[in-house]
């Protein structure tokens, strides 16, 4: 099964022999792929729509994996037991649903090994919220897909302390691992600020004011990132 690149990356971070739970599956490209490669002994792939979860059995049938593969609808991790999953992975969906996820599966937290978490946004409230409620980030890393970045994170449970308001934003472990992508990423950003700035020239409203604050504010943590990045911080 090829994988884009995005879920190459979050497959990576797949620990091998772990029975995987995946929510949000849509085709089930994750679970077969590792299956396929002997990563994982089985999953379940839930998703909360019978449409996606329809797609999945077709792919799961045509790979002849329905001895290994369950497919269950699902909202969230509601009709996951603790026990049935190694790891669990939720990708390909925006920072809060991932938080509503994590809050609403608190019962398997202490069952679950792993989880690989890929948030579409927010991110920032995803790091603070692993950190307050007793995960680590074991491992951070990005990818740049068809002009899109994406963050994957591999959450357990311990503690950890990120600080800093650049390192909820941007991630310290890709910072301390001089992630590549991630570079390019602070990159892009720092232009597009930059160009919102030079739109803000000349206006003297209260929210233009306050616009420009927090731009100027959000550029000051891209250059302590990039100059730690770099050794000079």
């Amino acid at each position: 099964m090829k994988l884009s690149k995005r879920l190459e990356m979050v497959a990576s971070f797949v620990e091998r022999g772990s029975r995987i739970a995946d929510i949000g599956t849509d085709h089930g490209y994750l679970p077969i792929a590792l299956i396929e490669r002997g990563v994982s002994p089985g999953a379940i792939a839930m998703d909360i729509g019978q449409g996606p979860l329809a797609r999945a059995k077709e792919h799961v049938l045509a790979c002849g994996m329905e001895d290994k593969i369950e497919l269950r609808l699902s909202d969230g991790l509601a009709e996951l037991k603790p026990g049935e999953a190694d790891s669990v992975v939720i990708a390909g969906m925006g920072g809060e649903l991932v938080l509503h996820i994590l809050e609403q599966g608190r019962a398997l937290w202490e069952s679950t090994g792993a989880f690989v978490l890929s948030p579409q946004s927010e991110l920032d409230k995803v790091r603070i919220y692993l950190e307050k409620n007793g995960f680590c980030i074991a491992r951070e890393a990005m990818v740049f897909e068809d002009g899109k970045f994406y963050t994957v994170m591999l959450a357990k449970r311990g503690r950890m302390s990120l600080g800093r308001p650049a390192h909820y934003l941007y991630g310290k472990y890709l910072m301390e691992a001089r992630d590549s992508v991630l570079a390019l990423y602070l990159e892009k950003e720092k232009a597009r600020m930059q160009a919102i700035l030079r739109e803000l020239e000349g206006q003297e409203t209260k929210k233009a004011q306050e616009a420009r604050e927090k731009l100027l504010c959000e550029l000051g943590w891209i250059k302590e990132v990039q100059d730690e990045m770099q050794g000079d911080y």
